[in-house]
């Protein structure tokens, strides 16, 4: 997908339900894109990465609910399904095969469950199932991460923090994902050769255009949200960090002058986000401080299981995946939350496939479930008069809302 052709639409936030539209327009139009997608088609291929944990599950209740919306809407999705993770280590003996990434370059949209578990952990890195979702988004040219963290009025209570501290909290992280700390070298654990004592070692490196571009992406978003910008970094003691402010200021005085660009340390902002969370809309971030703020911003809304998240580049195919992990305590046993990654398969429609009708339809419907008192045990709290649903339950909740909800046409943007 091109990525900035796209960008008045992208993942703005609306008014209600889960949907992420301009605010700013109020006339009605055609639904459409906000990503420059592969042109509108009768067929797609799209490659499905069930990973570990809980994924197989989810993976299973989204098809089944995506199949539901195909027959409604006449159109296919020819599923092929790929190694990633600890699934492709015990395979093939690497977290990400060359054969999975080539089938995702050749589709026209990727769905990833979740990656990871204590099985893996002791293996050395480039064994590790993280080091194959790394290895993805270096490979994919998937620089920008963007992460809604918005809260729902139906499940505002399942928050551990207070209602009057989170009503009405609408953020959108933009996190870095192909620099940074993860990727910099040199790295290592080397032993010094006269005291034998290990060290280990990274390095925080970034290229002025991979701030540029990530600047322009969350400048841009932020146009479309409520024009305010928050730049993280800690500037007071790294020089990446210094690079990284005057960067994101030269982007936005020159390209985007009416962003409203504010800067705030990350071991602030941390604490920001729990005392007054309000006053975020748009963050934009590195790749170890988005990652770290964007789960924190994330559980604002008293559940990982509902948040879907989109990896972008500025060319090919996105990665679309719900952002919590793979669970594998309660892996097998039919409880996992499969509503995030149904969401994520409604971004997917939207901004790779050029389905945006189909794609408000799953949205709709999802919150359609919830409004019908049904839970997953994550979201369950005790007394609350909801029903307690299994994960296939849930699918199929979805599913046959999906059946008969109404096939919109246009929405007000």
């Amino acid at each position: 997908m091109k990525l900035f052709q796209a960008l008045p639409l992208f993942l703005a936030s609306s008014c209600s339900g889960f949907t992420f539209l301009p605010q700013q327009q109020t006339r009605s139009s055609p639904i459409h894109t906000a990503l420059n997608a592969v042109p509108k088609a009768d067929s797609y291929k799209v490659t499905l990465l069930p990973g570990d944990g809980i994924g197989p599950e989810i993976t299973d209740a989204t098809k089944a609910v995506l199949k539901t919306l195909c027959d409604r809407c006449g159109f296919q999705l020819n599923f092929e399904e790929a190694l990633i993770g600890g699934a492709a280590i015990d395979a093939v003996n690497d977290p990400f095969p060359q054969e999975s990434l080539d089938q995702c370059l050749a589709s026209d949209s990727v769905l990833l469950a979740c990656i990871g578990g204590y099985k893996w952990d002791n293996n050395p890195r480039e064994l590790r199932p993280e080091s194959g979702l790394l290895k993805m988004r270096k490979e994919m040219g998937l620089f920008a991460n963007l992460r809604p963290a918005k809260v729902i009025p139906q499940l505002i209570d399942a928050s551990t923090l207070k209602r009057e501290v989170i009503e009405g909290v609408d953020i959108m992280v933009v996190r870095e994902l192909t620099g940074d700390v993860y990727f910099g070298e040199p790295k290592g654990i080397d032993t010094n050769a006269e005291t034998g004592e290990r060290v280990g070692y990274n390095n925080m490196i970034y290229y002025e255009n991979e701030i540029k571009r990530i600047a322009r992406v969350a400048a841009d978003v932020a146009t479309k949200r409520q024009g305010k910008l928050m730049s993280i970094d800690k500037a007071n003691v790294l020089d990446v960090s210094q690079l990284w402010k005057e960067v994101v200021i030269q982007i936005c005085t020159e390209e985007f002058p009416d962003v409203e660009l504010k800067h705030m340390y990350v071991d602030n902002c941390a604490m920001q986000l729990i005392r007054n969370p309000k006053q975020f809309d748009t963050i934009v971030c590195g790749n170890i401080f988005g990652d770290i703020l964007s789960d924190e911003a994330s559980m604002l809304v008293g559940s990982l299981g509902m948040l879907p998240s989109a990896s972008i580049g500025e060319s090919g195919p996105g990665v679309f995946e719900p952002i919590h992990g793979s669970a594998p305590d309660i892996a097998g046993q039919d409880i996992a939350n499969p509503l995030a990654m149904i969401l994520s398969a409604a971004m997917m429609l939207r901004y790779d496939l050029e389905r945006p009708e189909e794609a408000l339809m799953l949205e709709n419907a999802v919150e359609q479930v919830l409004d019908d008192k049904l839970r997953t045990s994550d979201l369950k709290q005790e007394g609350d008069g909801c029903k307690l649903l299994g994960c296939k339950e849930m699918g199929q909740a979805v599913a046959d809302i999906v059946s008969k909800i109404e096939i919109p046409t246009t929405i007000a943007v």
